[in-house]
């Protein structure tokens, strides 16, 4: 029974907001974006240094992922509130499965985000990421301002109002 209870503290401790954890360092908020090169699911190379000018949300998520696929409405709803402003997400799938998992999973969930893929975690691991879903808000200049570990409900007022705020600045 005891060995029971600490295998469960531990799912707990280590499981839980999040998915797939994993130790590495990770840049700070106040800190340079470390600048990364990526392609999405249409082969289009999107490099973050260019999307400077921009407040960029930077997610990592996996179709696998519970708590990945529960905040994905809420951010399709925070990209609608934000066309037309300077602001850009990717959504970086570190899905083995590539471009097709993605596919497949916004073709039977009915969801879309402007996604990205990171299968080898190169990206991930260049951000010390510690599980999915973990977002970095960069600001304009290519700075993190903020880093959220677990879902959030993307398109709360607050949510959106601070985006626009942030994004108009």
């Amino acid at each position: 029974m005891k060995k029971y209870v600490v295998w469960s503290l531990l799912l707990v401790l280590f499981v839980v907001p999040g998915c797939s954890k994993k130790q590495a360092p990770e840049p700070l908020a106040g800190n340079p974006a470390p600048d990364f090169t990526v392609r999405d699911l249409g082969g289009r190379e999107v490099r973050l240094a260019d999307l400077r000018g921009k407040v960029v949300v930077l997610n990592f998520w996996a179709t696998w992922c519970p708590p990945c696929r529960e905040e994905i409405p809420s951010m399709m709803q925070l990209n609608k509130s934000m066309a037309g402003k300077p602001y850009q997400m990717l959504a970086l799938s570190i899905d083995e499965g590539g471009k097709k998992a993605v596919e497949d999973y916004f073709a039977k969930s009915g969801t879309n985000l402007p996604a990205f893929l990171d299968p080898g975690q190169a990206i991930g691991n260049l951000y010390g990421i510690t599980g999915v879903p973990e977002t970095f808000v960069i600001d304009k200049k290519g700075v993190i301002v903020k880093k959220v570990v677990g879902a959030m409900e993307w398109n709360s007022p607050e949510v959106i109002k601070f985006f626009s705020d942030f994004a108009m600045k």
